[in-house]
């Protein structure tokens, strides 16, 4: 997700309501590794990709939807289907599971102290637990090497 830092970093610096898919999983074949993310903002400004454009248009729709409804983060998976071949899926085989979650940048500081850290070229780590009795997000900054320049 690193090369949507900036914007989102902008979005969040401007309040501006925004959904955001992060590549969770990946099984088999898949163009982009988890972590990569697409963010979807209400004026239905796009960033990023979550598969280099096999299922982006699918995961877009689920950031407009976690938009108008808000709720909790929701799961997709998406992948090739022999009996299917018309269906959203991967065409190289492999399938992956995304997390679409509605980001209020008000409500979601450790947003914020994540994108800080990157743009620091700091290490950082957010964790949201999706599942189990409750869900938690922050920002925990990894102790950066001596000498780092920020």
């Amino acid at each position: 997700m690193l090369n949507i830092t900036d914007t989102l970093y902008r979005w969040c610096r401007e309040n501006r309501l925004f959904a955001l898919a992060t590549v969770v999983s990946v099984s088999g074949s898949a163009p982009l590794p988890p972590g990569t993310g697409l963010a979807v903002d209400t004026d239905g400004n796009a960033v990023g990709s979550v598969s280099g454009g096999c299922v982006e248009g699918a995961v877009y729709e689920l950031c407009r939807q976690a938009l108008a409804v808000g709720g909790a983060p929701a799961r997709a998976r998406f992948g090739y289907s022999d009996d299917d071949a018309f269906a959203v899926g991967l065409t190289c085989g492999g399938e992956i599971e995304v997390l679409v979650q509605r980001m209020e940048p008000a409500a979601a500081p450790h947003l914020v102290a994540a994108l800080d850290e990157v743009l620091c070229d700091r290490p950082v780590a957010i964790a949201h637990v999706v599942d189990g009795p409750g869900s938690r997000s922050e920002a925990t900054p990894i102790p950066a090497p001596s000498g780092c320049p920020c």
